[in-house]
């Protein structure tokens, strides 16, 4: 199916229906969630971000894997 005639390509959301519908018509729900990943950006920058957390010691996970069980 060609949409490309009736869609908008300045309208994001409408441009993201018609291929979340392509990809309906053409793979089942693993292979669609799988094709999604792929493309899905998420959020923050995690090379800088990585060096901002603190450096647990061994004790200090114990300690906080005792507290959730708690």
């Amino acid at each position: 199916m060609n949409n490309n005639a009736a869609v908008n390509f300045n309208d994001m959301a409408q441009v993201r229906r018609v291929d979340l519908n392509a990809l309906r018509e053409s793979l089942a729900v693993a292979g669609r969630v799988r094709f999604i990943q792929q493309y899905e950006s998420g959020r923050g920058d995690y090379t800088q971000e990585k060096y901002q957390r603190k450096e647990l010691s061994l004790s200090e996970i114990d300690e906080l894997l005792r507290k959730k069980q708690k």
